[in-house]
């Protein structure tokens, strides 16, 4: 007994040891938690939703950022749950969590959005956010963030305004960093951790312009065949022509990808397109189509008028199918079918000969039986995921079998006018041995039948332009034209 109490003396004799309380960790919003930009997503989102808004922006600016950002909040209502995060960093904080640290959540997104962000993760202990009145950024967020923590803390940031607030941090961690942020906040203190998962500039660049959409503008050749037009000069133009297409159309794909942000991020596929995941900055994208739009219609200038008025319908009708048409039944695929035939339209400008009632035919029967694939391919894929309609447009799974059956008919109506074609008097003329056109008919009817058995399958691409550039029967389909037609010249 006397042991036990004179060994319970001499530990009630040792001092007391302090449990240090954890140092609080700040993170930054836009661009570190979350691979975009809530208030240019905003903007997006407004500019789709409503945009006769946007005559009010610049009243709002006037107010200040803190008034836009809120305003806009007010007025769109993002899916904060599909929201591309830097999923490592989003691990590093659970982990941390859990050791009992406390993290904040300090943005200078307003606070209407941070609060919904910082309720879908579930891992912060306060939201520090931009009011109406109040931008809360550089150096007002580090009056704020050494506000609450009463001491050193810690922050997460990706840009060059957080650079103020990790010159005054204990530690700090660069999350997907700008070029040289890495470097200027080493330079200002402690750097525990560094997550980057953007695949290189130069890859996200390449899959955001889609240049092996450009494969399409090869169409702009096909007047130059179909009028034996092969000429130096014509080639020239051809050439030209091409690039000018390839620009607009790449310039085209930023806006769309950018306008169907919220649509991509419910798709298998296309989340993962650079600006669905995050990996292209939005306010990059935003200048980065400036260059191929600018470039294509300089080279449009130096082609024929009517060429330039081909490449003007052609942005139109894509910026009304990204904006607007893709919303509407049918007609969305109609227009999707219209800008293949437009670069027909387009080629034969460029060149300066008339295109035959028989190439409009066939292309508008077969450049809509190829839209209505992409339809019905993206209908299956929403089939899978237990979805009763396709995100962002007007289609519910119930429609399959009309698109389907559609489709086949409008394919197999290009092939009747690809027959009755072969059988003009014309083309009698103008080939040696026309008889041997005819092979061009069950060929190209083997090629839709099976495109649509692929896609009853499931077994299309949501794309069918690139399913058919990797698949092995689709180029010896094309192989075994192309030597048709030229024997029959």
């Amino acid at each position: 007994m006397s042991d036990f109490r004179m060994e319970f003396e001499e530990e009630a004799a040792l001092p007391a040891v302090k449990t240090a309380k954890p140092i609080p960790l700040f993170i930054d919003l836009d661009g570190t938690l979350v691979k975009s930009d809530l208030l240019i997503e905003s903007l997006l989102a407004l500019l789709r939703q409503a945009p006769w808004c946007l005559f009010l922006v610049p009243f709002w600016l006037m107010s200040g950022v803190a008034r836009l950002k809120a305003e806009v909040a007010k007025r769109v209502v993002l899916a904060i749950e599909r929201l591309p995060l830097q999923e490592d960093f989003v691990a590093f904080l659970r982990e941390t969590a859990g050791d009992g640290r406390a993290i904040y959540l300090a943005t200078a997104s307003t606070r209407l959005l941070a609060e919904r962000v910082a309720e879908e993760i579930g891992l912060f202990s306060g939201v520090l956010a931009s009011d109406a009145k109040t931008n809360l950024k550089g150096i007002r967020k580090l009056k704020a963030i050494q506000e609450m923590s009463a001491g050193p803390f810690d922050y997460a940031g990706n840009s060059r305004s957080d650079v103020s607030i990790w010159a005054h941090a204990r530690h700090g961690v660069v999350v997907n960093p700008a070029p040289g942020v890495y470097a200027a906040a080493r330079r200002h203190c402690q750097v525990d951790a560094l997550f980057e998962d953007r695949p290189s500039a130069f890859q996200s660049w390449m899959r955001a312009l889609r240049v092996y959409q450009w494969m399409k503008n090869f169409l702009l050749g096909v007047p130059v065949l179909t009028a034996h037009a092969f000429t130096v000069k014509n080639a020239g133009a051809v050439a030209a022509a091409f690039l000018a297409f390839g620009m607009i159309a790449s310039s085209s794909y930023i806006i769309n990808d950018m306008i169907d942000l919220s649509a991509d991020r419910f798709h298998p596929r296309k989340r993962k397109r650079p600006f669905a995941a995050g990996d292209i900055s939005l306010l990059a994208g935003l200048v980065g189509m400036i260059v191929p739009l600018a470039t294509g219609l300089w080279l449009a200038t130096l082609l024929p008028h009517p060429f330039r008025l081909s490449i003007f319908a052609y942005l139109l009708l894509t910026m009304s199918y990204s904006f607007f048409l893709k919303t509407v039944v049918l007609l969305d695929v109609i227009l999707l079918g219209a800008l293949y035939t437009v670069r027909i339209i387009a080629g034969a400008a460029a060149i300066g000969v008339e295109i035959s009632f028989w190439l409009l035919a066939f292309s508008m029967f077969v450049f809509f039986s190829i839209a209505l694939v992409k339809r019905s391919s993206e209908l299956l894929t929403m089939e899978k995921m237990s979805e009763t309609a396709a995100v962002g447009r007007d289609y519910r799974l119930s429609d399959y079998n009309t698109l389907n059956a559609m489709g086949i008919a409008s394919g197999y109506l290009s092939v009747l006018v690809l027959a009755l074609f072969i059988n003009n008097p014309m083309v009698m003329e103008n080939y040696t041995h026309p008889n041997r056109l005819w092979l061009l008919c069950p060929l190209m009817l083997y090629w839709i039948s099976r495109l649509w058995i692929k896609t009853s399958r499931g077994e299309m691409h949501d794309d069918p332009l690139l399913f058919s550039l990797k698949d092995r029967v689709s180029w010896l389909v094309l192989f075994a034209m192309m030597m048709t037609t030229l024997v029959a010249i």
